[in-house]
Parts: structure tokens; C-alpha cells; sequence
């Protein structure tokens, strides 16, 4: 099924080229995306070959922020490639990738050569949460709003890579995973805070 569905998804160009909402943003932080050689050379040097299947929306504030910067390291890591694909159209595949029973995107999902899912990752970096959760909490939503979109900004898409790369060495043959790991419910980095991510959820 996630053979199938990746082929069928959309490259992040052609996906580009249909996006409704923030158009501009999502254009120029793909143009101005820059990914850092160490972070290219992390993901080369890592065994076999990896597919990413990226859930998103037009719409999500994080994925724009996100997502661009990904695709980047796609195309330049010889041994990784990204397929995108609508969270609306996919509802199946949401609901096995819930943060705290939220449909949260984006989602990265890593496939591993044979198109078997090894881990997740989502829906936004763990230092930007823990900011937004904590001492950004209660802020008005358009002051927190306007924090988050600065704190991206200036991170430049590092955290995000830096914390996809870890995901993938941690779910990669060589950092102990066999095959009797695969079946099991795999899961990127992020052990939210249920009971505040909903609350932040609610308030968006």
C-alpha cells in the first residue's frame, strides 16, 4: 500500500504548482531554502536508499515553514526522495499518524527502501513546542502566532533537518533495528504533552 501510495503522490514541485493558499510563502521559502552540507553529507552517509511521505496542507503554517526545507535536502541527497500528499484525501493514513488524537500536520513519514515505514516525524520541531506550550502559552493566538513565524525565521529550517536525519539513524539497520523490529508502531522523536497540545490545538 505505501509502495503504491508514494508513486502516486506528487513530487514537491508539482505540488508547488497546485498550492491555493500562501503562495507567495510557500514559492519563496522553497527559493530560499539553503540546507547546510553537514546535513546533506548526514543523510548520504546513511545506509540504503529512504523515501519521505510528507502529509500536508496549503494551509498549515508549520508545513510551509517546514516542508520546503525538506523537499531541499531531497533533491540533494543522492539517497533520499519526497513524495506529498493532501491530508484531507488520506484520512486513513492521518488517523494512524495522530499527535495526542489530533490530526496534526505536517507529517513526515519515512519509507525504508522496500517501502516499509520505519518512523514518523511531526508535526513541528520539539524546542519551537516546547517555547509555544510553555512560556509562549499565554499569549493572545496572534502574538504566539507572530513568535512562531520569527522562530522559524531564524532557525532556517535547522531544526527541523537536524531532528529528521536523527529519526532516520535511529530507525536505519546499522543503529540496531532488524527486521523483527518492523510491524511495530514506529514513531519519530516527539513525546508531546497531550494535554497542552490539544489545548493548543482548540485555541488555533
Amino acid at each position: 500500500m505505501l509502495r503504491s501510495l508514494f508513486h502516486s503522490a506528487l513530487p514537491f514541485t508539482a505540488f508547488l504548482e497546485q498550492v491555493k493558499t500562501n503562495v507567495a510563502l510557500w514559492q519563496d521559502t522553497y527559493r530560499l531554502a539553503h540546507v547546510p552540507s553537514d546535513a546533506v553529507a548526514r543523510f548520504a552517509a546513511l545506509p540504503g536508499r529512504w523515501h519521505l511521505l510528507v502529509v500536508v496542507e496549503d494551509w498549515c503554517g508549520d508545513a510551509v515553514n517546514t516542508v520546503p526545507l525538506i523537499a531541499r535536502v531531497a533533491e540533494l541527497a543522492p539517497n533520499v526522495d519526497l513524495r506529498v500528499i493532501g491530508r484531507d484525501e488520506q484520512t486513513e493514513l492521518m488517523e494512524t499518524h495522530l499527535t495526542c488524537g489530533s490530526r496534526s500536520i505536517p507529517v513526515v513519514i519515512v519509507l525504508d527502501e522496500d517501502f516499509e515505514e520505519r518512523a514518523w516525524w511531526g508535526p513541528r520541531p520539539r524546542a519551537l513546542q516546547e517555547s509555544a506550550m510553555g512560556e509562549w502559552s499565554a499569549l493572545p493566538k496572534d502574538a504566539r502566532y507572530r513568535l512562531i513565524r520569527t522562530w522559524y525565521a531564524r532557525d532556517r529550517g535547522r531544526a527541523t533537518v537536524d531532528e529528521i536525519i536523527a529519526v532516520i539513524e535511529d530507525a536505519a539497520p546499522s543503529a540496531g533495528v532488524t527486521e523483527a523490529g518492523r510491524g511495530a508502531d514506529p514513531r519519530g522523536r516527539h513525546d508531546w504533552n497531550c494535554d497542552e497540545w490539544s489545548t493548543a490545538v482548540a485555541s488555533r
